[in-house]
């Protein structure tokens, strides 16, 4: 089958971007989206013309490095799907596809279709740990958690941080990435000591970092491809209201 391609071409931030249309020929159906891409780069290479940026690292859907849009949708078509599971069988035979970075301000683009989303990091670093004493792991039944909060915890976990929330949003918001992380900690007992500090840094680090707010669309929900709940933004909005009642000084 033959793929025709819209990619999405940046030197890097300060430079102005364009649209490049490329074909890649005789490609297997069997092959994921990033092998074609290798393929195309492997091709531009022997032309001595520079091959397009992408980030990836585990290709099995879990490390959340791989996501850019695909005809507008982040991580392509396909829902609970990343960029590097998604496979050219769910494509026809000349289609022509539009290949675009995460278009946020707070992550920028780096080249092509790779982004910084160090912004990440640091809503985690604010405020994303426990102050439990670490050793020898605990017998299973020392600390017991109710089955109803250690199932939205795990599934809040399930979180891989690859931006899919953001770009899908107008407004450019990480309260998905955020709620989900807050959700994570805040359920479990060991996360208990730091909560509502933990729910002030990190939602004060996700405004400074200058991504916009939730509009109850739920576009985040739809192309997160660990299908994490738009109530963890529910949540993490009551759990911030509630460090600010309790401690307006902010300490």
């Amino acid at each position: 089958m033959t793929i025709r391609l819209r990619v999405w071409r940046q030197r890097r931030e300060e430079r102005r971007g364009r649209l490049v249309d490329y074909e890649v020929p005789d490609v297997s159906p069997d092959m994921s989206f990033l092998e074609m891409l290798d393929v195309l780069n492997d091709s531009l290479e022997r032309r001595d013309e520079e091959p397009i940026a992408f980030e990836h690292d585990c290709r099995e859907g879990i490390c959340g490095s791989c996501g850019f849009m695909i005809d507008g949708r982040a991580h392509g078509p396909l829902p609970g799907v990343t960029v590097c599971q998604l496979h050219l069988r769910h494509f026809s035979d000349g289609d022509t596809l539009v290949v675009e970075p995460w278009r946020a301000r707070a992550f920028p683009v780096i080249k092509d279709l790779v982004v910084d989303r160090s912004a990440f990091d640091r809503i985690i670093q604010s405020g994303g740990y426990v102050s439990v004493n670490t050793g020898s792991a605990p017998e299973a039944n020392a600390v017991p958690v109710g089955k109803e909060a250690a199932e939205t915890a795990l599934d809040a976990a399930a979180c891989i941080g690859c931006g899919a929330c953001v770009a899908a949003c107008k407004n450019a918001s990480a309260m998905l990435f955020t709620g989900a992380k807050l959700t994570h900690l805040g359920r479990l007992p060991q996360g208990q000591p730091e909560r509502r500090r933990r729910a002030r840094a990190m939602v004060r680090a996700m405004d400074a970092e200058g991504f916009g707010n939730c509009t109850n669309e739920a576009e985040c929900e739809a192309e997160c491809p660990k299908g994490i709940s738009f109530d963890t933004i529910a949540r993490l909005n009551r759990e911030f209201l509630a460090a600010e009642f309790r401690d307006p000084a902010g300490g």
